[in-house]
C-alpha cells in the first residue's frame, strides 16, 4: 500500500517542484501593481523584475522602484536569482540588468521620474543619446545614481 501511494504521489511532487523553478515571468502589464510605489505597471517601455529563487516574481513599473526596493529590503538580494529590465527598443523584452546599458535624459521620462531608460547594448543606448542627450550608466552607475536621486538637469 505505502509503494502505491509513493508512486502516485511522484507526478504530484514532481509538479509541485516545477513550478518552483526560478526564471522569468511575463510582466502583467495593466494588472500587476508595482512592489515598491503600488502604481499599475502599464509602461511596457520600462517595466523591470525581480525572480526570487522560489520561482516568485516581483513586478515594477520602473528600474529605479526595483532599485528602492532592493534598498529597502536588504534580504531581498540574497533571495533574488535575477533582475531584469526592459528593453527601449524592444518593448516587453526582459534583459539581465546587470549587463544593461542605461542612458539617463531629461528627453526620455521614465515613470517614476529619474530618466532612467535601459538598452541591450551600449550601440544602441549611443544612438539614442546623440537624439535625446543625456549621459550613458552601468547597472552599478545607475543604482549609484538612484541612491543619490541624481536626475538629469
Amino acid at each position: 500500500m505505502k509503494t502505491l501511494f509513493l508512486l502516485l504521489s511522484l507526478p504530484f511532487f514532481a509538479l509541485l517542484l516545477s513550478g518552483c523553478e526560478a526564471k522569468q515571468q511575463p510582466i502583467p502589464y495593466g494588472q500587476a501593481n508595482c512592489t515598491h510605489c503600488q502604481m499599475t505597471v502599464s509602461d511596457k517601455r520600462y517595466a523591470s523584475e525581480l525572480v526570487l529563487k522560489t520561482g516568485k516574481a516581483l513586478y515594477f513599473d520602473a528600474s529605479e522602484c526595483m532599485i528602492k526596493y532592493l534598498e529597502d529590503n536588504a534580504d531581498a538580494k540574497e533571495k533574488a536569482k535575477m533582475f531584469l529590465v526592459t528593453d527601449f527598443n524592444t518593448p516587453e523584452k526582459l534583459i539581465d540588468a546587470d549587463k544593461a546599458i542605461f542612458l539617463q535624459s531629461k528627453n526620455l521620462p521614465s515613470p517614476m521620474g529619474m530618466f532612467l531608460t535601459a538598452f541591450t547594448n551600449r550601440a544602441a543606448a549611443t544612438e539614442m543619446q546623440e537624439k535625446n542627450g543625456g549621459r550613458i550608466l552601468t547597472w552599478n552607475e545607475t543604482v549609484q545614481a538612484v541612491k543619490r536621486n541624481e536626475r538629469p538637469e
